[in-house]
């Protein structure tokens, strides 16, 4: 557990990096909200890691191969990680939009890597009876890692500059590798597939073959849309809450007006803490009510939450109902990360784990990640009111599919399957 709570914090430290913290960035250097809309884009390494994740499952790279299957694959992200995080100190939005675009893609794909590993570590290492508490604690320190990106680095900005704020986050991603080299290898892992091919293959053919075609279809299709509000909802959040014409009055055109500082200290700090609280109350409720109910309810309560924003939209600069907005839809946030992750795990085969996790992972990154990217056209099209309007009505079709693979009564799927031998 204590590994687990740390390498949770390893893998969330680059995420904001490459999403909302570099769009503060943007934003404050007055890059049109079009251009922020669209670097949601750079993120697709997080939506494509499928197709790397059996060279993960198969191989271990060789200079680091005494450390195991997941651990070797760790270390070496962690490492290029600090540099790429590091490198951003050169970076600069007005003038070099391009090269900041392809730092951002490289943390990404980095990033996504280091995912892949440390969701199959935490898929291998859990049992059954463990996976509740094991959820809880991964997102715990994946949540710590998101205050420290989030809040801190807002903070920090405000008084030192991005590119030194960057640079301090590469000194503390290195010291992640410290972690990885005191975490435990995983006890039922059999060894890697024996051929690529085998690796490529079989976590699909497993897959079908333990939930039939026409559950595993609709699956995916959930998979996809079951958070879709909150990504479109998340996506424009940060625009919309910091303006950079603060004392221009508000303009449902633009945004609020509030300072780094307050989305530093309230949707960076308060807000992660609140997803914090609902992950692990969530995980806790789960073990009671089972995860089929808690995707029924926790969804309703993400949909429903975006509320909020609309109701903020309507008053405008208002300190208070914002900082209660930002703790109502992360705490719901937070909710239905703990019912989700239990979800996608309960899918998972340990032989497989890095791949399987990875094409589940990837397809909930394709709402976050590439349809998520015309929002800040559809902001600028609609204002900011119907705008949230719209992301609660996105959220209703993902809802719409439990019926059919997660009815009330039931739980969704198989009991989770043991481990098998790879060469079989």
């Amino acid at each position: 557990m204590a590994a687990l709570l740390l390498l949770g914090l390893s893998s969330g430290l680059p995420l904001f990096l490459s999403s909302q913290t570099l769009q503060a960035w943007m934003t404050q250097a007055k890059v049109d909200l079009g251009s922020i809309g669209l670097f949601s884009l750079v993120n697709l390494p997080y939506s494509f890691k499928v197709f790397w994740s059996p060279l993960v499952d198969r191989y271990v790279p060789p200079f680091l191969h005494g450390l195991g299957r997941r651990r070797s694959w760790l270390v070496l992200m962690q490492f290029l990680l600090a540099i790429a995080i590091g490198s951003m100190f050169f970076q600069e939005p007005t003038q070099a939009l391009q090269a900041l675009a392809v730092n951002a893609v490289l943390i990404a794909f980095l990033s996504a890597t280091q995912d892949i590993v440390a969701d199959a570590y935490r898929s291998d290492v859990l049992e059954e009876a463990e996976m509740g508490a094991g959820i809880g604690v991964f997102v715990l320190g994946y949540r710590i890692a998101l205050i420290l990106t989030g809040s801190l680095a807002f903070i920090l900005a405000d008084r030192l500059s991005w590119p030194v704020t960057y640079l301090c986050l590469g000194v503390l991603m290195l010291l992640n590798i410290g972690v990885t080299l005191f975490a435990p290898e995983p006890q039922r892992d059999l060894g890697p597939p024996p051929t690529l091919l085998g690796a490529v293959w079989r976590p699909f053919q497993d897959f079908v073959k333990r939930l039939g075609w026409q559950r595993s279809i609709v699956i995916l299709i959930f998979i996809v849309l079951y958070r879709y509000g909150d990504a479109l909802l998340n996506n424009m959040a940060t625009p919309f809450l910091l303006n950079p014409d603060t004392g221009l009055g508000y303009n449902p055109a633009t945004g609020l007006g509030f300072t780094q500082t307050d989305i530093g200290a309230i949707k960076g700090g308060m807000g992660l803490i609140a997803t914090i609280v609902g992950t692990l109350l969530g995980g806790s409720i789960l073990s009671q009510i089972g995860i089929s109910r808690s995707l029924w309810i926790f969804g309703g309560l993400q949909a429903l939450s975006n509320v909020s924003y609309w109701i903020l939209s309507q008053l405008g600069p208002n300190y208070a109902f914002m900082v209660l907005t930002i703790n109502v839809e992360n705490f719901c946030t937070g909710l239905a990360t703990a019912g989700f992750i239990a979800f996608l795990m309960s899918l998972c085969n340990p032989t497989f784990s890095a791949t399987q996790y990875a094409l589940l992972s990837s397809l909930m990154a394709v709402s976050r990640d590439i349809l998520v990217a015309p929002a800040g056209k559809l902001a600028e099209a609609t204002g900011w009111p119907l705008f949230f309007l719209i992301t609660l009505i996105a959220a209703l079709p993902g809802l719409a599919l439990l019926p059919w693979f997660a009815p009330w009564h039931s739980e969704p799927v198989m009991p989770r399957p043991g481990t098998e031998d790879p060469n079989v």
